[in-house]
């Protein structure tokens, strides 16, 4: 954020009174040798600071200034959402051809939907039970990244989409056609890459929270749906590969890992580079705002 620096003294004022002491009678004038200016008045130019730039603006983070207690809590609990990610890894494997139902239930995972499934075929479990079992580890944090784009709107969506103007050309979109857009957008995330971009335009078009979580539910029911038709259809074979995995647990999780630590250090790149875009923006538009303020005064 960029700030006017305003002088003390108003120049149409100073230019007012100096007319006026020409026209004052020279018997009413001052001496010069008496006139001794007011130190109060006086602000001498060693004493001027330049305004400082706010140590809370941090073009890595999605709010400006000073953060809230809502900023906070969302932060962190996006945080944790990522710490909790990590923390089923290496578990990962293991519960697929073990405990499958366990798994989508706790992460939602692709495999372990499938594998859920598979296992219902021959007589492991039920298939409605893997279907429902499904959508808790599916749409466990959905609801946060919506609160995110309710307290930090249009910021938050370039630093999630980065360089792939994803959320850009959805936010258009989001201008043209309104719920249009929005309602088959979140019904269909599952499908998208990138879905929390969606569910963070939904929040900042001002979606309401239960209409956003009913339309989450049946986009990722369907999507559990396709997955759970899958795995069923494959039966055995897939009962079969999930075991192995299951036996090879350290040396997928140990892959897993790798993949994830290489696409996330790209993302935070991507992300970086949109902040320091979005802060480019943002300090463009307050400069302009002011000169128009400005120029508003003047006339």
């Amino acid at each position: 954020m960029s700030f006017r620096e305003t002088s003390d003294t108003d120049p149409a004022a100073a230019q007012t009174a100096a007319a006026a002491a020409q026209a004052a009678p020279a018997a009413d004038a001052v001496p010069a040798a008496d006139a001794v200016p007011d130190k109060a008045d006086a602000v001498p130019a060693a004493d001027a600071v330049p305004d400082k730039a706010d140590p809370w603006n941090d073009p890595r983070m999605p709010w400006s200034g000073r953060p809230r207690k809502a900023d906070v809590l969302c932060f962190s609990a996006i945080l944790l959402s990522g710490v909790y990610y990590y923390a089923l890894l290496p578990f990962r494997a293991h519960l697929l051809g073990t405990h499958p139902v366990w798994s989508e239930l706790l992460n939602g995972s692709t495999e372990s939907i499938i594998a859920a499934a598979a296992f219902a075929r021959v007589g492991h479990g039920t298939f409605i039970v893997a279907l429902l079992a499904a959508l808790p580890g599916l749409v466990k944090f959905d609801i946060i990244y919506w609160w995110a784009g309710r307290l930090w709107g249009d910021k938050y969506i370039l630093l999630l989409s980065g360089k792939s103007q994803r959320g850009t050309k959805y936010m258009d979109r989001v201008h043209r056609l309104g719920r249009k857009f929005t309602y088959p957008a979140v019904i269909l995330s599952p499908f998208i890459p990138l879905a929390p971009v969606i569910y963070v335009v939904a929040g900042w078009s001002r979606m309401k929270a239960i209409t956003f979580l009913i339309l989450d539910l049946i986009g990722n029911l369907i999507w559990a749906g396709l997955l759970c038709g899958l795995g069923y259809a494959i039966g055995k074979p897939a009962v079969n590969a999930a075991k192995e995995i299951s036996k090879y647990g350290l040396w997928v999780t140990i892959g897993l890992v790798v993949v994830i630590v290489f696409f996330q250090m790209r993302s935070q790149r991507g992300m970086l580079r949109a902040a320091r875009e979005a802060e480019v923006m943002v300090a463009t538009d307050a400069a302009a705002d002011a000169d128009a303020a400005a120029a508003a005064d003047k006339g």
